[in-house]
């Protein structure tokens, strides 16, 4: 990697330059930095959105805050690859349409799915396309870019991850995620109210992360230098009930009501476990039997998001990013909550920096076996990316994620070796499905595939 003090251009390769949300969010915040200079490549099976994205990079470039920025679309991922410092990885697996499916078709049987990305039986179909997906963009990166830093933005988090690794062992991927962000927002109110003046922000915030993508918790949360997890704790017993919100719910306000959350699993988890509950209740709830939450929703405050409202919010999008391409003013740069430009800063050579990624297990989440993919703190810095030791998650609460945790990495074997008799026990393993039976389970999973299967490599079609 170009030493980030020369300031020599970084080579950023972005596959899935294309996407209408992570790719211009990277863009704006490059621009509102100004300090790192970026050559950035954009890979998509839609050349003409990445042409589109390059076009409207260059004009977030020049409103930026100093530094220039080059962007270019590349109709070969080669092309995208070749000499790569960083990659980012950010594709939707399939369609908003297979999506649709992926929650349709398990909703017959009565699951009920928030999100359908990571875990349950949406979770599970999702993974079993974009594996094959992601083994080929890891086949492509170690052919043309061995030694570049590689960021999966793509979910299922855990498992994408862990097949970049499966396929390209030597590789340095890391997975992104901000779901933590969440508690961290929580944690900097309270220190607030307590300190009586609005003096932290959810970036002073430091906490150590246990557990997996998206079933994330927290044992220690320090702002100013004391540990508010016993505060947090309390705030969740008292609220655990009624539930808790920065600001009011618009109701004019569609995205807020598809992405309706109240808090309440957080604090449910947080009450019945004894730790903070980390992620989105949304997602949060996916990875417990159905009765805690899923099925109580509406008591629990959280919304099951609608894939409908997902393609009208694609298509509002596609209008305002044509809009701009016409050269509509842009609308004003805001610095976004994500953390990748600071963690390429640092493995540039700038200063280090410490947050939550998803990492093989090396020891930094005990309990867990080795390469087992987890989420914890991690250290970016010249060095490389070092995972921190996290400890333990209480014993009740290990019970439940560990299965998780092991399922998605049998998944990611199944898959990449083409083994379909291996899938449907997976699938069955998990406590959203397991309720059906093996019968209509059985069902279940043959129209999910049979749903997707253009997606799916012809050795695992017949799969179920």
């Amino acid at each position: 990697m170009h030493d980030f003090e020369d300031q020599k251009s970084l080579a950023v390769a972005y596959i899935g330059g294309g996407s209408l949300n992570w790719a211009t969010k990277l863009m704006g915040d490059i621009a509102q930095d100004g300090t790192l200079v970026v050559d950035m490549r954009l890979y998509d099976i839609d050349f003409a959105a990445a042409e589109r994205n390059a076009r409207l990079g260059r004009r977030i470039a020049e409103a930026g805050r100093g530094k220039p920025a080059r962007y270019t679309a590349h109709e070969r991922i080669e092309d995208a690859l070749d000499g790569a410092d960083v990659v980012v990885i950010s594709i939707l697996p399939g369609t908003l349409e297979t999506m649709a499916s992926d929650i349709a078709l398990p909703e017959r049987y009565g699951i009920r799915q928030s999100v359908g990305d990571t875990v349950g039986p949406g979770g599970f179909v999702r993974a079993m396309r974009s594996i094959p997906m992601l083994a080929e963009i890891a086949q492509s990166i170690r052919a043309c870019c061995p030694d570049a830093y590689v960021c999966n933005l793509t979910n299922p988090m855990s498992a994408l991850t862990g097949t970049l690794y499966a396929v390209f062992p030597g590789i340095k991927a890391w997975g992104e995620c901000h779901e933590v962000t969440k508690l961290r927002h929580i944690v900097a109110w309270l220190a607030n109210r307590k300190a009586g003046s609005v003096s932290y922000s959810f970036r002073d915030v430091e906490v150590n992360v246990l557990g997996i993508n998206h079933f994330t918790f927290v044992d220690r949360a320090v702002v100013g230098g004391v540990d508010m997890l016993q505060d947090y704790l309390d705030f969740a017993r008292t609220h655990r009930a009624s539930g808790w919100r920065a600001t009011p719910i618009d109701p004019d306000n569609e995205q807020e009501r598809c992405f309706l959350d109240h808090n309440m699993v957080k604090f449910d988890l947080a009450s019945r476990f004894g730790i903070a509950a980390a992620a989105g209740d949304r997602h949060l709830a996916e990875f417990v039997p159905q009765t805690w939450y899923l099925d109580r929703n509406e008591e629990f405050g959280f919304g099951l998001t609608p894939v409908d409202y997902r393609m009208r919010e694609r298509d509002e999008k596609r209008r305002v990013a044509a809009e701009l391409d016409a050269g509509a003013p842009l609308p004003p740069l805001d610095v976004s909550e994500e953390a990748l430009v600071a963690e390429i800063k640092a493995l540039a050579g700038g200063a280090p920096h410490v947050t939550n990624v998803n990492l093989p297990n090396r020891g930094q989440l005990s309990g867990f076996a080795e390469g087992i993919v987890v989420e914890t703190n991690a250290r970016f810095s010249a060095g490389g990316i070092q995972p921190l030791h996290s400890g333990r998650l209480p014993e009740a609460l290990e019970l439940i994620v560990k299965p998780h945790a092991e399922r998605q990495t049998a998944l990611v074997a199944a898959v990449l070796e083409g083994r379909r008799d291996d899938l449907f026990p997976l699938f069955l393993g998990d406590p959203l499905v397991a309720p059906l039976g093996p019968d209509k389970a059985q069902d279940l999973f043959g129209q999910m595939v049979a749903a997707t299967a253009e997606f799916l490599p012809e050795a695992l079609k017949r799969a179920g």
